[in-house]
């Protein structure tokens, strides 16, 4: 089990879960978190949905995950090959994740799993160019000021990492737009971009790429 509870971690990926809790729908019941890790997500996820189950590959992660309790269904497998119904979650959330996958077929089969009405809520890591030196510096100077008021330091998952990532931010919203049209994509201080996107409640969602 971690050292640390929860609430004394923290990175730049968990400074960020607000953006996944604020994307939860009023009326959600049922959330998938792909690619949890240790679970921390799933865990915040579990105190505003009745039913979370917590994805990862990576088994001792889900291991560590377990001990830690939350109510969370935890369950070692891929978000490609999961055996997951689709249309079954009403939020289908990832952090730190796509990266790992090919982006573009990782989000329809998140639009795939979520029903429709449902969100697809993401926080990604994209890889920085020359044209990105001012996001990177106010990103450091960021980082500072927010471990000093936090009064912490940088927690490390100790999941298995990818670096660097594969695509540019620039790239990383082009597939965005093509995976999931009308998505809100934004581009974060803290070395990330995220995406809310909602699964029209007419035409089907974009089937995963095979």
């Amino acid at each position: 089990m971690s050292d640390l509870p929860d609430d004394r971690r923290w990175n730049h990926n968990i400074e960020l879960h607000r953006v996944i809790l604020d994307a939860v729908p009023p009326s959600a019941r049922r959330a998938l978190d792909a690619g949890c890790g240790e679970g921390i997500l799933s865990r915040r996820l579990r105190t505003v949905v009745p039913e979370v189950v917590g994805l990862d590959p990576d088994e001792p992660s889900i291991d560590l995950a377990g001990e830690q309790g939350g109510d969370v269904a935890y369950v070692v497998g891929d978000l490609r090959t999961a055996d997951l119904e689709p249309g079954s979650f009403d939020l289908v959330a990832a952090v730190a994740v796509l990266h790992h996958l090919d982006t573009e077929a990782g989000l329809r089969r998140m639009a795939e799993l979520v029903r429709p009405g449902g969100v697809v809520a993401v926080v990604g890591l994209a890889r920085s160019g020359l044209r990105d030196v001012p996001w990177d510096a106010a990103g450091f100077v960021t980082t500072r000021v927010l471990r000093w008021r936090r009064g912490v330091g940088e927690w490390h998952t100790p999941a298995p990492v990818t670096w660097p990532p594969p695509l540019t931010y620039a790239q990383t919203r082009a597939a965005v737009q093509r995976a999931l049209p009308g998505a809100r994509w934004r581009r974060h201080v803290l070395f990330r971009w995220s995406v809310v996107w909602e699964r029209p409640t007419g035409p089907p969602a974009p089937a995963a790429e095979r």
